[in-house]
């Protein structure tokens, strides 16, 4: 916890603000101000309606970009902390109120589409629009955003572009920054800044990824232009096949890659986690799984690839339609939400995930070292039901490795997170670093992840802090949240890099 700096006590910040937007806008009630304190790191805790965090002053829905350069204006002359949101799918305690007296600044109420520009091929939306939602409309008029990451059907933009979002079509589509055209964003004082959209240029460097993945330490995202594409769901085609090891898996991923082709899917599935997903026929092999997606002669030539590729090694073809089956049941949910709910609190049993990336040449390294490294040294292994990994996104230089883990907790859940979470989380991040990779491919920084924020950014880290001391002189977006600061996440967390490990 870190204490408030505001020069306004709690019951003078919430007067302002109804001064400012008017009390339809602005929630105190006290269950949804706890709920608001956190975000699915804590998912255990929360079934439980164990809430550590600050709780904020109140929670301000914004209408309009005028009403969140109020909040911000009104914030930064008095020092209050703010926390931005839209879908609230964060994972990685970017959400969490770390600072007493916060504002939690939400815009899921700015959720029109403003324009559906069909020759352009691009679609401008405000920061609440559900990525669901956005995409319903585009398929009616034969269009995509290619965007389609689990949260899909309760995302929305402002947060996607928020955390640097990835879709499970990535590797055909891109991840939301090749997506983003030009976007709007509110900074600390109220200022609003347009980046234009425009097919490129080359006028200094690209300030769109300064908002981009800025993850509301920076500014609030209230509008966004993205690219769209062609929808073509009748050309699809899926491809399965068994392998017997995960790096034989890379390998076909890597050649059909780098080759040039670009499927939709590309994905590898460890044989503990494909038992997860394809129980019915994965038979304790390693799956890998493609879907060829687009205009029908280009998916009729990836699929020729894929196959020509998976027939250079031992395999097991595996059944199109069962392939596809799977790919129709990706997403989550609230159902989905409120089911893994249900099983916490019925069985103590619990999943998460931490997600890395590497070079091709390290990536099977880094699997091997985490799986090694929990299972010998971690104190807890024998509460673990699974552990295991895929790869999901592909690129020509590497890819991304997904390390998944089910545990049965063996302790109150006040205790869950710094028994289980914190130190599985540091081993995996640590093992992705010492291998030249990135800790985080997708997921965002959030709070968790800063004590390595440094060694992440190494010599080009004061860049990054340049860009806080510039734009947020006072410290009121989201303290603690990509740039490390004292107190935001508990001792244990802080420390995990040396607490993740026995040795």
């Amino acid at each position: 916890m870190i204490n408030s700096i505001a020069t306004l006590d709690r019951a003078d910040i919430l007067a302002g603000l109804v001064d400012l937007v008017g009390s339809s806008k602005i929630s105190t009630d006290e269950a949804e101000l706890k709920d608001a304190s956190v975000d699915r790191f804590k998912k255990y805790q929360s079934v439980h309606g164990i809430y550590d965090a600050p709780t904020p002053v109140a929670i301000v829905f914004a209408e309009s970009t005028d009403d969140v350069a109020a909040v911000l204006r009104f914030a930064n002359d008095n020092l209050v902390n703010v926390v931005p949101r839209t879908g609230r799918t964060g994972t990685e305690g970017g959400l969490e109120t770390s600072v007493v007296d916060t504002i939690v600044l939400d815009g899921s109420r700015m959720k029109a589409v403003l324009n559906i520009d069909e020759e352009n091929m691009q679609v401008t939306v405000q920061a609440g629009v559900q990525l669901q939602v956005l995409e319903d409309q585009l398929r009616e008029r034969g269009l995509t955003t290619g965007h389609s990451p689990q949260s899909k059907p309760l995302a929305q933009y402002g947060g996607l572009v928020a955390t640097r979002s990835i879709g499970q079509f990535s590797t055909l589509y891109g991840a939301i920054e090749d997506m983003v055209q030009g976007v709007e964003a509110v900074f600390p004082g109220g200022d609003v800044r347009r980046i234009k959209s425009v097919p490129r240029r080359a006028a200094g460097p690209d300030i769109r990824h300064i908002v981009i993945g800025n993850e509301g330490a920076l500014c609030f995202i209230t509008e966004v232009t993205v690219k769209v594409f062609k929808y073509q769901p009748e050309n699809n085609e899926f491809h399965g096949a068994l392998v017997d090891d995960m790096r034989t898996g890379i390998a076909i991923l890597r050649e059909v890659i780098t080759n040039g082709f670009h499927p939709s899917v590309v994905r590898l599935y460890s044989p503990e986690d494909a038992k997860q997903h394809f129980a019915h026929f994965s038979n304790d092999k390693c799956v890998v799984v493609f879907v060829a997606e687009g205009p029908a002669g280009i998916v009729k030539a990836t699929s020729e690839e894929i196959r020509r590729v998976i027939g250079k090694h031992h395999h097991e073809t595996v059944d199109p339609a069962l392939i596809e089956a799977w790919f129709d049941n990706l997403n989550w949910g609230q159902d989905k939400i409120d089911a893994e709910k249900r099983v916490m609190l019925e069985s103590k049993h619990l999943g998460y995930t931490t997600e890395v990336s590497a070079d091709w040449s390290a990536v099977g390294d880094v699997y091997d070292a985490v799986l090694r490294r929990i299972r010998e040294e971690y104190p807890h292994a024998a509460d673990l039901t699974m552990l295991g990994g895929h790869s999901s996104h592909s690129y020509q230089t590497g890819t991304n490795m997904y390390f998944v883990y089910d545990y049965r907790i063996d302790c109150s859940p006040e205790e869950e997170i710094e028994k289980y979470h914190i130190p599985l989380n540091a081993i995996i991040v640590e093992e992705a670093l010492r291998h030249g990779g990135s800790m985080v491919h997708h997921h965002g920084i959030g709070k968790y992840r800063t004590p390595w924020t440094l060694e992440e950014h190494g010599t080009a880290y004061p860049i990054l802090a340049a860009l806080k001391t510039a734009f947020d002189p006072n410290g009121i977006m989201n303290k603690g949240t990509i740039f490390p600061a004292a107190g935001a996440i508990q001792p244990a967390a802080e420390n995990a890099g040396s607490a993740a490990s026995v040795r």
